[in-house]
């Protein structure tokens, strides 16, 4: 069987047309006999090409380089979560039947994607006795421009052939004598001379590469600040960060020579259980977490019932309560804000709401906008809220009610109907949200940021998210996305995400991911994909397995790249692709062919000889930093704190396992050290021994500093490392073990600003960038 060494497809639709056409001379008969003349194991021929048509690897080069296989169990599971049903042969032959009809009577494939530099081809299929017909296609652009084009398909190029119970087809390659402009546009089918079409497709026009700045096109070398926003203290916010915090975050980074502020992913979380606080398990990553707006920025906090409600002695005291923990309350956060949100909302609803106002129609149009997703989200969350308040189970849609376990189903209808109200309450929250952010970016661009606000866009969501509630065809339940055995997680990861079904996701034309680009460059000029390899495989973890069972499933890279840099075209956002980890250097060299941004971590930037890479030989097209939110800072890192609480929490299995980590650390600790007084980053007061260096503020600004002196067009350095904390924001591979995404900030932002020092750091490092431009 093949092995892909990239991507098991070159696009979807050729991997569609190896399942429906199979390998037997275009007779589809002849194959699913076949099935039903072996046993249904991976002896059998039909499923061995089965696993590769449906892009499952067999075979992958792991983190150690060394050639690992996929186990038979594992490819069969995974067959398993895609649909098939592998242990009834007749059933197989029922669905690669079925399959193979809905293809080749399928006239138009769904979508096609093409690049500006590619012909304008689409395919069409026809049972053999039509193919002498003449036909028209008309192609409507975005802006409503239509083309015509007239063609007898005979004529064309014939591509393949098929037998569907006992009709032949012919699939032939139409080339359009046209250019179609950037964008998504709409291809009819029409027989010569009738006005009823035998079929849509979507064609997607995309760019050769993403979006990059003309500023940093030219060379001008980029810093800013990375913060997890919920960690901000301030001396307004209620008890984690808000969109006003970043605001003023924004405003005082620029002035003090900083280009951008990257985020974590600022995604909707599940406002009936705010303590499902991670950002990368959300409920839907194309909505905003509510619990980031500023409620006393909002219109109508000043009327007399929301200020009768905040003023009170009980709830200034659990306000007061929750600014003053280390540690983010979400429990408390939660229960202020909605109490308050709710109170403004019904003033907001009352003023606004019921009459012909401009506040109205401005919200009608932000719901129109929103469509079935917003309205999928609100009937979500009102839905859980409610469940919630009686008691009943409710962390997500497998244990609502039957009657309302989809959001397709009647009951949902009628429940939303009756709770129209607070349905209307969690999208006015959504745009409220919307427009707080917007109004952070505006700060950005008012200040001249070059870029401004980067997002996060987090690789999945949770099991029992609206996401998943509104969408059950995309995803497959029986699986979880997470990646096989490397040096930091030696059993593998299993990250508790339901992958997409790449086939399901070409079926619906690409749409669930153009909206998350798209939602989540909106208000930005940069978007991090964490987890970029998704594009092209992820990890399938079946249900009830190891994570170290799991095996690769391949997604159509080529497409969703293209789609990736028409949207960052659109809006104007610079794409920077999350690529740690078990990565191909081929998919390295394809993200850079397509603009994306390579993501340089320098602690995991070692030569084989141990010695540290100095940052000035990263590559120019990347974004650079010293620590992420899944490693200890350098505080931490320095003084192997992360080792010492992943002791306390029972992380290493054995003393011998723990012994080591600490000789390694000493070991690069000592060539850190040997690098940075090599490149004489460091003055000569820190010893060149490591038995004698703590993490001091000198050296702390020093590493930072020798950042700033690379290749990188894009420097991003954390709060937590200006501050020279030492705990933690997230121990990965933990759950209830350690306060994971509730640390905040040991300072105010406030404070933060009016502290001298760090006003000379940020000095040094605008200098220090601007020199590494002319270099």
């Amino acid at each position: 069987m093949q092995s892909y060494s990239i991507s098991p497809f070159a696009s979807l639709i050729d991997n569609v047309k190896k399942l429906c056409v199979g390998c037997y001379a275009g007779d589809v008969s002849t194959m699913l006999d076949a099935v039903k003349q072996e046993k249904t194991t991976m002896t059998n021929p039909v499923l061995q090409q089965l696993v590769e048509m449906r892009g499952i690897e067999t075979h992958y080069i792991d983190a150690w380089g060394k050639p690992a296989v996929i186990s038979e169990t594992s490819q069969t599971k995974l067959l398993n979560a895609l649909g098939y049903n592998t242990h009834d042969k007749d059933a197989i032959v029922s669905q690669l039947h079925d399959e193979a009809r809905r293809f080749w009577q399928s006239p138009l494939n769904p979508v096609q994607v093409l690049r500006q530099s590619d012909a304008t081809l689409f395919t069409i299929r026809l049972p053999i006795e039509l193919v002498t017909d003449s036909y028209t296609v008309a192609i409507t652009t975005e802006k409503g421009q239509v083309f015509d084009h007239s063609f007898t398909p005979v004529d064309e190029t014939l591509v393949n052939v098929a037998h569907i119970d006992e009709v032949e087809f012919h699939e032939y390659q139409i080339q359009l004598p046209l250019s179609l402009p950037m964008g998504y546009h709409t291809l009819a089918l029409f027989v010569e001379g009738d006005d009823e079409a035998l079929g849509y497709m979507r064609i997607i026009m995309a760019p050769s590469r993403c979006y990059i700045p003309e500023e940093i096109a030219k060379g001008k070398k980029l810093w800013g600040l990375s913060v997890q926003l919920y960690c901000v203290k301030s001396d307004t916010n209620w008890g984690m960060g808000d969109f006003s915090d970043l605001a003023y975050l924004i405003r005082n980074a620029a002035n003090r020579g900083a280009d951008f502020i990257g985020l974590n992913p600022i995604h909707a979380l599940y406002p009936a259980n705010p303590d499902a606080c991670s950002p990368y398990g959300p409920s839907s990553r194309r909505w905003l977490n509510y619990l980031y707006l500023d409620v006393t920025a909002l219109p109508c906090y000043e009327d007399p019932r929301v200020q009768s409600l905040v003023n009170d002695t009980e709830f200034q005291r659990k306000l007061n309560a929750v600014r003053q923990t280390d540690y983010v309350d979400y429990a408390g956060v939660a229960a202020l804000k909605l109490a308050a949100l709710t109170a403004l909302f019904d003033a907001y609803y009352e003023r606004y709401l019921t009459k012909n106002t401009r506040q109205r129609k401005a919200f009608a149009a932000f719901v129109q906008e929103g469509g079935e997703s917003l309205d999928m989200l609100a009937v979500y969350d009102t839905l859980q809220e409610a469940l919630a308040e009686e008691g009943k189970l409710s962390w997500g849609w497998p244990v609502f009610p039957e009657s309302l376990s989809d959001y397709h189903k009647d009951g949902v209808a009628a429940y939303r109907k009756k709770h129209e109200k607070r349905v209307k309450f969690f999208m006015f929250l959504q745009w409220q949200a919307a427009l707080q952010l917007q109004k952070a970016s505006d700060v950005a661009v008012e200040a001249g940021m070059t870029i401004g606000l980067y997002r996060d866009l987090a690789v999945g969501v949770s099991e029992g998210s609206a996401e998943i509630w509104g969408n059950k065809d995309l995803y497959c339940i029986d699986a979880s996305v997470g990646a096989p055995p490397d040096i930091l997680g030696p059993l593998g990861q299993n990250w508790g995400l339901p992958p997409m079904d790449p086939h399901k996701l070409y079926e619906q034309q690409y749409q669930p991911i153009i909206d998350l680009f798209s939602s989540n460059m909106a208000g930005s000029g940069a978007l991090r994909i964490d987890h970029v390899m998704a594009l092209l495989r992820l990890w399938w973890v079946p249900k009830g397995d190891d994570a170290k069972d799991g095996g690769y499933v391949y997604y159509p890279v080529d497409d969703l790249l293209a789609i990736l840099a028409l949207e960052s075209h659109r809006n104007k956002s610079l794409v920077i692709g999350e690529d740690l980890g078990t990565v191909p250097e081929e998919i390295r060299e394809k993200l850079a062919e397509n603009g994306v941004y390579s993501y340089r971590v320098f602690f995991f930037e070692q030569a084989e000889d141990g010695g540290f890479f100095s940052p000035s030989h990263y590559p120019v097209q990347s974004m650079s930093t010293l620590t992420t939110h899944d490693m200890p800072t350098l505080k931490g890192f320095w003084h192997c704190l992360d080792l010492e609480l992943g002791k306390e929490i029972g992380l290493y299995p054995t003393e011998a396992i723990l012994s080591q980590l600490y000789t390694d650390r000493h070991d690069n600790k000592q060539a850190i050290l040997d690098t940075l007084h090599g490149h004489h980053s460091i003055s000569e007061h820190i010893s060149h021994d490591v038995n004698y260096v703590g993490m001091t503020t000198e050296l702390n600004r020093g590493m930072q500093l020798h950042m700033a002196t690379g290749s990188s067009a894009l420097l991003s350095l954390q709060l937590e490392d200006w501050l020279e904390m030492d705990k933690p924001v997230n121990v990965p591979g933990t759950f209830n073990e350690y306060p994971n995404w509730r640390r905040k900030l040991s300072h105010t932002l406030q404070q933060i600003f009016n502290d001298e020092t760090l006003d000379a750091l940020a000095y040094k490092l605008t200098e220090t960038r601007r020199k590494a431009s002319t270099e």
